[in-house]
């Protein structure tokens, strides 16, 4: 048998429990084929780089499967025909990795950041007064604008 991985990015407005669904609905695809699924990820909803169906955003799933060709063939005959699936993709590897993919990794170290995935903003307008304190337009300090206040 041979060793695929699999991507598939669900339509924005299915729910997460539907998503979890259909990636179990796949599994037991490819294990009634013959197969075995040795990881399943959820990644998330995530913004698209365009726009797909007319969809901006989506929930990516990724699966790794070790079946015959046979297998993945039903499978993409069976994502194809879905429509909460607005794309996939199966590409055949080497050997199937057992730790966290890429994606899973870099979304824990944006959640151990202060601030999320956002960083570090600090204070931007610590050194600026609190609005009542500045002048107003008009008054002391505060500058007319050209043209505007001036009588010749």
């Amino acid at each position: 048998m041979a060793l695929y991985e699999n991507v598939f990015i669900a339509r924005q407005d299915v729910p997460t429990t539907q998503v979890e669904t259909l990636t179990t609905q796949f599994s037991e695809l490819v294990t009634g084929l013959g197969g075995t699924v040795s990881k399943k990820e959820y990644w998330g909803l995530r913004s698209l780089t365009y726009r797909i169906k007319k969809n901006r955003k989506g929930h990516y799933t990724l699966l790794n499967i070790d079946a015959p060709p046979a297998a993945i063939k039903e499978l993409e005959r069976t994502m194809s025909i879905n429509e909460d699936i607005i794309r996939y993709l199966t590409v055949r590897v080497d050997e199937l990795e057992e730790a966290p993919s890429a994606i899973m990794v870099r979304s824990a170290e944006k959640a151990d950041r202060p601030g999320g995935d956002r960083g570090d903003r600090g204070d931007r307008w610590g050194d600026r007064p609190p609005r009542r304190e500045r002048p107003r337009f008009g008054e002391e300090g505060g500058a007319p604008a050209a043209g505007m206040g001036e009588e010749e």
